[in-house]
């Protein structure tokens, strides 16, 4: 069969997609990335908040919309919205053929064959300890760089988040198994290798084991072919003295965290069941830079959380002004069900909410443009990416862009540059997301 596949959301779920893609193509099935084309439209969805499950039902909608020029097509709903959701997917949108929870990945090429055996509307879910960490896959990113799961779940039950509901409890992966599968990427000619899990810092935890993603570090820093090792996300409170020695140690580890901190304020911290305090918060991002020059740190943010009053919001504005963090995601606080922050009183309006994290963004935005700005005049090192067709610029990054999500170092350069190679640039301009140069000489 020719299949299609749509991935919405997070690395980890272009991870499972990858697996599933190399259990379809050993059945002798093929890809195809024209909808039109395909016999199975496969969604692999998010379901994390309501932005991720619309645009998850618009893809869903999209695909089944395919079915009027070919009655034959089977559309396969996946990932978070189908672990999620189970039966409400069918019935709410009965053209759906299947609904496979994240633990059935495995058995996609048993699905795929019982619809084309005259079966429909099969549903299928396994227990959340049995998600897939790892397996065969095909590297959907591009060749040179790849993301490397290495836990499922999560146990922090943040009372805002849906992930462990969805997800189940922190479940590491073989330490060995993540070294294998980076040494089998690094092979294929990936360069920079992404390290991802819900909570990457609490790798090891579940095997009584705190801290294993310091050995998990020493172990990748020795795969040859490896250039560049990304850490995604690094919760604050875990951020121990050993871990950024683990950073500085290994010279592939890049100076580069995504710390989702969500909020600065204490009591609103409490209420969200976070772990860390506004002073904790300081002290750590201190911290990070003092040991770690040149770090560059991000975040998320929520805003409009639930009791959330103005002084409490300006307290978290006046954090922003202070940190002046490289990168800032701020959000619109999301009544997610199932979750404890749902269930509060004080409950904020979306306009409000909305108003909120558009004035933490404007605050953001004049941070990034002065740091962007002092970049102009330094030479960078960079890994190309390919390049715009349509301004003939090629586009790079630093250690400090992580791919999909951050700015790009747009090159032009009269002599070709090549995806997955490493070049010094000179930065002549800069705008709110992205930098501009040329080659140095």
């Amino acid at each position: 069969m020719k299949i299609a596949c749509i991935s919405l959301g997070c690395p980890k779920n272009q991870v499972d997609l990858d697996v599933m893609v190399h259990i379809l193509l050993s059945a002798g099935h093929e890809t195809v990335a024209d909808l039109g084309e395909a016999d199975v439209i496969l969604v692999n969805t998010c379901g994390f908040i309501e932005s991720a499950k619309t645009e998850a039902i618009e893809n869903i909608l999209e695909a089944c919309a395919y079915k009027q020029q070919n009655p034959e097509l089977k559309v396969i709903v996946t990932g978070c919205l189908a672990e999620r959701y189970r039966s409400q997917i069918e019935e709410e949108i009965p053209e759906v053929d299947a609904v496979v929870g994240c633990a059935s990945n495995k058995a996609i090429d048993t699905i795929v064959a019982r619809l084309f055996q005259s079966e429909n509307h099969l549903e299928s879910y396994g227990a959340k300890k049995d998600f897939p960490l790892g397996g065969k896959r095909v590297i959907g990113t591009p060749a040179h760089y790849a993301y490397l799961k290495i836990a499922e779940g999560c146990n922090n039950r943040c009372h805002y988040c849906a992930i462990p509901g969805i997800r189940g409890p922190l479940h590491s992966r073989d330490l060995a198994d993540c070294v294998a599968e980076a040494r089998w990427l690094a092979g294929e000619g990936v360069k920079e290798l992404i390290v991802v899990a819900q909570d990457p810092t609490a790798y090891g935890e579940d095997w009584g084991k705190p801290g294993s993603i310091c050995e998990l570090l020493d172990k990748l820093n020795k795969v040859p072919g490896l250039e560049w090792i990304r850490i995604m996300y690094a919760y604050p409170e875990r951020i121990t003295d050993d871990f950024i020695a683990a950073m500085k140690r290994n010279e592939k580890v890049v100076p580069y965290l995504d710390l989702p901190i969500q909020h600065c304020n204490d009591t609103i911290l409490k209420n969200m069941n976070r772990r860390s305090t506004r002073a904790e918060l300081l002290e750590v991002i201190g911290k990070l830079r003092r040991e770690i020059p040149g770090i560059t740190l991000r975040t998320t943010l929520i805003a409009g959380f639930p009791g959330e009053t103005e002084e409490q919001f300006e307290d978290l504005c006046n954090f922003v002004k202070e940190v002046r963090f490289d990168r800032l995601g701020c959000f619109a606080y999301s009544a997610e069900e199932n979750t404890v922050a749902a269930k509060m009183d004080g409950q904020i309006d979306q306009e409000t909410k909305d108003r909120r994290a558009e004035l933490v963004m404007q605050i953001q935005t004049g941070i990034m443009a002065q740091k962007q700005a002092e970049k102009v005049g330094q030479t960078v090192r960079v890994l190309c990416d390919g390049i715009d067709e349509e301004s003939g610029l090629y586009l790079c990054r630093t250690t400090g862009d992580a791919p999909e999500v951050d700015g790009n170092v747009c090159v032009s350069s009269e002599e070709p540059l090549y995806p997955g190679q490493f070049y010094d640039v000179l930065v002549e301009d800069s705008d709110l997301y992205d930098l501009y140069g040329t080659v140095a000489k």
